[in-house]
């Protein structure tokens, strides 16, 4: 992955380049994405149509999946002690899963909306939609802490999927084709990911196709793995900063 940058230094710009990309199904709002034990997971949104999959990271088949109650707008996962994390949007209600049987083991609550959703090892990190990252005790759910994100000193508002990266917090800022690398301790961004053109205009589908959102990496090998809502496929990725 790309080397940190200082946070009191300009923010790096990245361009992308496609290693691969496998299938991915259409029918998934991608709400939340991460790496684990060698198989992508993925949690999905929509009132009556969120699920927790398994998807094979070589073909991109769902290898198992776990349908959320009717009642929940499922939103941000993560993978966090061996149990996975996953959000609601506006019930403040959360679950954990077991990550080989995808089963229930327990819910919490937490105050105000669940957007994306990572891990530091040691805390959670969550958005709201807002500029605001905040830092969560996984045991109680209480908020430890809070960063505003900036990017030249403004707010960065609408952050939303979350990857935890080499000590920093990727981000999806909703409803653009941007990814910031955020400073946890500062909320400086450090560097901003141009994803235009990421998707192929003939994989666009009007009314369906929505926005890019979903991070993921795998650590052990260094791969970095991107999508959309209700997009055709997910992408490894490789970054370089661009040169002005």
């Amino acid at each position: 992955m790309a080397e940190p940058v200082r946070a009191d230094t300009a923010p790096v710009y990245y361009e992308y380049k496609v290693i691969s990309k496998i299938p991915h199904s259409t029918d998934a709002y991608t709400q939340g994405l991460f790496f684990y034990s060698g198989d992508l997971f993925e949690t999905t949104g929509q009132y009556g149509q969120s699920k927790l999959r398994r998807i094979k990271i070589t073909t991109g088949a769902v290898a198992a999946e776990q349908e959320l109650p009717d009642q929940i707008f499922g939103e941000g996962s993560v993978i966090h002690n061996g149990e996975i994390y996953v959000l609601s949007w506006r019930e403040q209600y959360g679950m954990v899963f077991d990550p080989s049987s995808l089963k229930q083991k327990r819910s919490f609550q937490y105050f105000g909306e669940g957007w994306g959703l990572t891990s530091n090892g040691e805390h959670l990190v969550m958005s709201d939609g807002s500029s605001i990252l905040k830092f969560i005790d996984p045991e109680t759910f209480d908020i430890l802490g809070s960063v505003d994100v900036t990017l030249r000193d403004r707010p960065v508002s609408a952050l939303n999927e979350l990857e935890w990266i080499d000590g920093e917090v990727y981000a999806n800022v909703y409803q653009t084709n941007a990814i910031v690398r955020i400073d946890p301790a500062s909320g400086k961004v450090t560097g901003v990911i141009d994803m235009r053109g990421i998707l192929p205009d003939e994989d666009y589908v009007k009314g369906e196709t929505d926005v890019l959102n979903g991070i993921a990496y795998d650590a052990e090998s260094e791969r970095l793995f991107v999508t959309g809502k209700n997009w055709p496929w997910i992408y490894e990725i490789e970054l370089t900063p661009r040169l002005n």
